[in-house]
């Protein structure tokens, strides 16, 4: 396939280009500075611009890009700059394939778990509502911006993505300095649910997107084996041969984050079920072999 991707050099955008690459597919990438190279492509979401006679004849189309949700405090400043890097890009790349003669067959753009908020202990299917929260209505309005790329008659899939593994970048990356001084510990309660997912098997799952036909949107990306954060603690303890007493209460967290600590408290226990039901088979369902794979020298 010829497979366009936004968010190329991003955390998920780069492991996914490399297996693309390597499965045999051409992937150009979406830019915001001058193209350097043929499998460059220009655009400025900014400016609501986008080389679009580029994307002529693309077959499939990964959107990645948006500013990173563990950012900071969720000031009026902050919420702007997630709002406007997701939903804004996102309708202008839909609007774009929506237009194109030979527009691709399917699209495949970035959602998240905080779209469910906190449900507690419940698994929570991709038919559960969204929360009423920030992060739940923003998941909505990033989801709803395919909308141009659907009515043409495009396949679109929402992944929505549980916490990435991976020491690259994201949680695991910011978690493994306290954790390997013996500094790590469990947050808040201890009992809300993580989804996560090895980078690994988020690649391959965005693989499989790609092609799997029957498949719309939206499908929950994350490990069949969701875990407390006790236990999410307590295994990259053992994993990094490190202790893990220290605690850290709720109201250091919404003292230190404001209502950003609430994807922190907030327990999402997201069902894998219809990822499985297309086939997809995970390397890596289990919290310790993922971690011992990921920080393996």
């Amino acid at each position: 396939m010829r497979v366009a991707v936004t968010g190329a050099s991003g955390l998920v955008g780069t492991a996914l280009v490399r297996a693309l690459s390597a499965d045999g597919h051409e992937v150009l990438r979406l830019v915001r500075r001058q193209p350097h190279e043929p499998t460059e492509i220009q655009w400025d979401p900014d400016r609501s611009l986008i080389d679009a006679e580029v994307l002529e004849g693309v077959e499939g189309v990964v959107h990645l890009s948006g500013a990173n949700i563990a950012g900071g405090r969720f000031t009026e400043e902050r919420k702007a700059l997630l709002r406007s890097s997701r939903v804004e890009p996102t309708r202008l790349l839909s609007e774009t394939l929506a237009r194109l003669s030979k527009r691709p067959r399917v699209l495949v753009s970035a959602s998240a778990l905080g779209y469910y908020g906190d449900r507690g202990d419940a698994w929570v299917t991709e038919a559960d509502p969204p929360a009423n929260d920030f992060l739940g209505r923003l998941s909505v309005e990033w989801e709803q911006a395919c909308d141009p790329a659907r009515k043409a008659g495009i396949r679109v899939v929402n992944p929505r993505f549980g916490i990435v593994l991976s020491p690259a970048g994201g949680a695991l990356r910011t978690m493994l300095p306290p954790f390997k001084l013996g500094l790590g510990g469990v947050l808040g309660p201890g009992t809300q649910y993580v989804s996560w997912i090895a980078i690994d098997d988020l690649v391959d799952a965005i693989r499989r997107l790609l092609v799997q036909e029957s498949v719309g949107s939206p499908v929950n990306t994350a490990s069949p084996h969701p875990v407390t954060n006790r236990e999410l603690t307590k295994t990259l303890g053992r994993v990094l041969r490190r202790p893990t007493v220290a605690k850290v209460p709720a109201f250091v967290l919404r003292l230190a984050l404001g209502e950003a600590a609430d994807a922190l408290l907030g327990s999402t226990r997201m069902s894998a079920e219809k990822l499985v039901g297309c086939g997809f088979r995970f390397r890596f369902p289990e919290l310790e072999p993922a971690l011992r794979h990921l920080l393996a020298p």
